[in-house]
């Protein structure tokens, strides 16, 4: 027979699992040149509003407050080109699944990502890979993360190559 507690258990990984995997798709429904670069419509879902984050092994700071974060990723004023969107025109981000250790109402996960970025010109790609460390607390709204660490993998350019149909007409 199947108890409360291992319900419950099940039930906050889910949740768990669900809230690492929006925080992909927040990025994802956000492309480079739509104009809604409110990355907050779910990230809000996903971290506390005094979540810190730890980008150091990439070169940003290891205390980065969320709305600091956030202009990094999409710029103070939002804009398409702003932020990492100087760079980058479209993306995609793949959250893999968590290894989530639940101690009450804190947990940690560890999840492997694979994220995509195609340069703005175009002609090259990027793929980024790594690891995120979260801790996380249930609050009133539900499991949040408040404390994320990347753990870069590793950064590759590759050049664009023709898409499949181009090929085709070769």
């Amino acid at each position: 027979m199947t108890s409360a507690s291992d319900v419950l258990y099940v039930l906050d990984r889910i949740a768990i699992q669900d809230l690492i995997a929006k925080y992909g798709l927040g990025q994802d429904l956000h492309q480079g040149d739509n104009n809604d670069q409110d990355l907050t419509a779910q990230w809000s879902e996903v971290f506390s509003s005094d979540a810190v984050i730890d980008a150091s092994d990439v070169g940003q700071g290891a205390e980065i407050g969320l709305a600091d974060y956030i202009d990094f990723m999409r710029g103070a004023d939002r804009k398409p080109t702003e932020g990492l969107g100087r760079l980058f025109g479209q993306w995609q981000h793949r959250e893999g699944y968590a290894t989530v250790t639940i101690d009450g109402d804190t947990a940690t996960a560890i999840s492997p990502f694979f994220h995509t970025h195609e340069t703005r010109d175009g002609q090259a790609n990027v793929i980024h890979t790594g690891l995120w460390h979260d801790r996380l607390e249930r609050r009133a709204e539900g499991w949040r993360i408040v404390h994320r660490r990347l753990e870069n993998g590793f950064f590759n350019t590759f050049a664009r190559i023709p898409e499949p149909v181009e090929l085709l007409e070769r």
